[in-house]
């Protein structure tokens, strides 16, 4: 079976053909390092991770780049480092935001399994390069010279109506994208759509020497840094370009606008993907709702990096997902149940199953894949079912340390719960429901959640516990 990939740019699935097969390319969007990365982030972490070791097991681990950037120079990091440290210069601020933030990022997702890119620029190291490759300078001013952008008070804009077909990634015309979006209202400005490439930076903000012969210094709009990234590392067009659902529109329709422009190309990227939304107990995850989730804190709940990346594939990557503790603790049972095996070895990847490898092959359909390997554990085939788990990112180390500390922790617990378990059991009996559920909630204060359940036989009550998450 060949590998397919759903675009968006034409809306089809398709086999997909690389442009040279000795070098697959793919860019994902990355992070912007000013806070940590919340759980919405981890899907294309996760999801595009698991298409680059598709891609390396088809074409071979030598013949695949894959990017990811991280974003550095933002509105909201400055907004951060000002916030943060008041008392330093906003520059040496940013920087301890930067460092600090880009490093948890790490530190949170090499707790879900995931591979390191090929390459992970950063932006500012993009801005003006001495190395000869392209960089967003160069790309600005090779846009003003091709009439598709312009130069108005210390800012250089793309001119949206120089490319014709601008809104095709979003199926959009120029009249619904100006509708839905929020667009910045500028004297300046020749149309309302026309977007920043570069603008005269505030005092104390960073700041380089600007394109197109302005003399104030001044910093890159968000949109232009993929396409110089992109361009330099990968080349005017490449195979694959990935990102959540919400990058669609203005980002990626603004990075093939500058990059088509800029190259006189007809694409940036042959396929474009894009995962979907993630909800949080069948809400919009958001600080407001209180229901603001990140990578971090799962982890440190005590939720195994490895549940939480099973948890993200048991959906597919174009369906919205919604992310909930029911389905934590499934994910949980089913990784457990699975390493339960003694013997199970993931790193031989000598007997990689076919199936699995076709069910990935079908637009990344990872809930079929894990059907497969439910279907290896069934069977007791458990060197196909190791050779999966291996392939899939899963060796049972983060599931394996978080069961430990549980157990640990349980046990010393256990003589404080079972005495106040026995406790209101017996208030129970006796119909003291305000004793039994004082000491219920005594036990939640104490971090412990039970579980009630009728003995069929006795039709005695019979209560379990475990530690809250």
């Amino acid at each position: 079976m060949a590998l397919k990939l759903y675009n968006t740019l034409t809306r089809q699935k398709a086999e997909f053909v690389p442009i040279d097969p000795s070098n697959v390319r793919m860019y994902v969007c990355g992070p912007t390092v000013y806070d940590y990365a919340h759980i919405g982030n981890a899907r294309p972490v996760i999801v595009f991770d698991v298409l680059f070791r598709l891609l390396r097991h088809i074409y071979g681990p030598n013949h695949v780049t894959y990017v990811r950037n991280i974003t550095d120079v933002d509105d909201k990091i400055n907004a951060r480092a000002a916030r943060d440290y008041p008392g330093l210069p906003l520059n040496e601020a940013i920087r301890k935001v930067t460092e600090a933030t880009e490093k948890q990022f790490h530190t949170d997702i090499a707790a879900l399994g995931v591979l390191q890119p090929t390459y992970e620029p950063r932006a500012t190291e993009f801005i003006r390069r001495q190395d000869g490759r392209e960089d967003m300078v160069s790309l600005i001013n090779a846009l003003v010279k091709r009439g598709h952008a312009y130069v108005a008070e210390n800012h250089v804009l793309f001119d949206v109506e120089s490319m014709p077909d601008y809104g095709r990634l979003s199926n959009r015309t120029l009249e619904e994208m100006e509708a839905g979006a929020r667009v910045e209202v500028a004297p300046y400005k020749k149309g309302p759509m026309d977007f920043v490439l570069w603008k005269p930076s505030k005092p104390g903000e960073p700041a380089w020497p600007s394109p197109s012969g302005i003399q104030v210094p001044g910093r890159p709009g968000w949109h232009i840094e993929c396409s110089a990234m992109a361009g330099a590392l990968l080349g005017p067009v490449f195979d694959i370009h990935g990102g959540g659902i919400d990058l669609t529109f203005p980002h990626h329709e603004n990075e093939i606008a500058q990059s088509r422009c800029a190259h006189g190309t007809a694409t940036m990227a042959n396929v474009w993907m894009h995962n979907g939304f993630l909800q949080v107990e069948g809400e919009k995850m958001s600080k407001s709702l209180g229901n603001f989730v990140t990578i971090h804190e799962l982890l440190v709940a005590g939720w195994p990096g490895e549940v939480l990346r099973l948890n993200m594939l048991r959906t597919h990557y174009r369906q919205p997902i919604d992310w909930t503790k029911s389905g934590l603790d499934e994910s949980q049972k089913i990784l457990t149940g699975w390493f339960s095996h003694e013997g199970l070895d993931t790193a031989d990847r000598t007997s990689l199953p076919r199936d699995l490898v076709d069910a990935l092959e079908d637009d990344l359909n990872t809930p079929k894949a894990i059907a497969e390997l439910h279907g290896y554990a069934s069977a007791k085939d458990f060197k196909s079912l190791g050779a999966a788990l291996g392939f899939l990112g899963f060796d049972g180390t983060t599931l394996k340390a978080a069961n430990e500390r549980l157990a640990e922790t349980a046990k010393a617990l256990a003589s404080a719960v079972e005495p106040l378990i026995i406790a209101r059991l017996e208030a129970r009996k006796r119909k003291d429901f305000a004793e039994s559920d004082r000491i219920r909630d005594e036990l939640a204060g104490m971090g412990i959640a039970l579980k009630d359940k009728k003995n069929k036989e006795t039709g005695e009550i019979e209560t379990t516990w475990e530690i809250a998450r």
